[in-house]
């Protein structure tokens, strides 16, 4: 058993008022109403109340990332694991879960300290999208917001953790540069969580990106001319990436990470028929660097 999805992610943001423009206007992701100023943005892109939330803060930086179980009974059995390997683990409380619109979770911290949590239950709204632009959806429902990459440590002692305590499973690896990268899957998404050694200025426990993932190549060619008309610092050029065959541009976000943005990334339906293999690019084409400093 194991995570089935990363269901969710919450940032700390310096200036939310980017972020919204951003992510409505040129990524088309609807945003829930907002109480006052001081509380949350909330966005959807699916039937899921929200997939990711935006805290204002002095400091930009990672609040926690939320992977989803199948059951009740299953969460227990996790949470009770953790523990038993030494892993701190607590419940959230009913205020916690309420604000992330699950029926419960229970957070603790990975290898590297990236603030991480596991839940049950999320709560499903019923209301039509309603995007913040013209756009056709977004591919996520059974395989989750996306993925997310993070800097480590040690990245195949990290990858252990996830695969042998949480149940994810091997996808491939890629090694570039400097960098050398471990994919893996929880569901037939063909990467909902990456972990590579800390490059490119990162430190471990770093995110270096997440992905959101449209429905049609046409939204990912719209939001690109955007960017480029925007002047919306980008990272990466339109490419397409070897593993996984998303087609795909990155761009630096108001908090100084990166979001990749894309379509058509192939699935893995059957594991017993997936080959692992390492590659030794990123990129099929494309995926050019836009910034005279590397961050991928």
């Amino acid at each position: 058993m194991g995570v089935t999805q990363l269901g969710y992610i919450g940032v700390n943001v310096s200036d939310p008022d980017a972020w919204l423009d951003l992510m409505t206007n040129v990524f088309g992701l609807e945003a829930r109403e907002r109480k006052n100023k001081t509380a949350p943005l909330q966005f959807r892109v699916d039937d899921h109340h929200h997939r990711i939330a935006l805290y204002p803060a002095k400091s930009d930086g990672l609040q926690y990332i939320g992977w989803e179980v199948a059951s009740m009974d299953e969460l227990r059995r996790l949470a009770d694991h953790l523990s038993s390997i030494g892993v701190t683990v607590e419940q959230g409380t009913p205020a916690e879960a309420d604000a992330r619109k699950v029926l419960t979770f229970f957070k603790f911290r990975d290898p590297d300290g990236i603030p991480s949590e596991i839940y049950y239950g999320p709560i499903i709204d019923h209301d039509p999208l309603r995007f913040g632009r013209p756009i056709s959806g977004f591919n996520a429902g059974r395989l989750g917001l996306g993925h997310a990459v993070f800097a480590c440590k040690d990245q195949y002692k990290s990858a252990e953790f996830y695969m042998k305590e949480l149940g994810f499973r091997l996808s491939d690896y890629i090694a570039w540069d400097d960098a050398d990268a471990i994919f893996m899957h929880c569901n037939p998404r063909h990467h909902s969580l990456a972990l590579m050694n800390p490059v490119f200025g990162m430190k471990p426990g770093d995110l270096n990106h997440f992905m959101i993932e449209t429905t049609s190549m046409d939204d990912v060619g719209r939001a690109y001319d955007l960017v480029l008309e925007r002047k919306i610092p980008l990272i990466l050029t339109l490419g397409r990436h070897t593993n996984d065959l998303m087609t795909s541009f990155y761009i630096k976000n108001p908090s100084g990470f990166a979001i990749e943005y894309g379509y058509g990334g192939r699935l893995i339906e059957d594991d017993a028929k997936w080959d692992v293999r390492k590659y030794s690019a990123t990129k099929l084409w494309g995926h050019q660097l836009a910034m005279a400093e590397p961050m991928l």
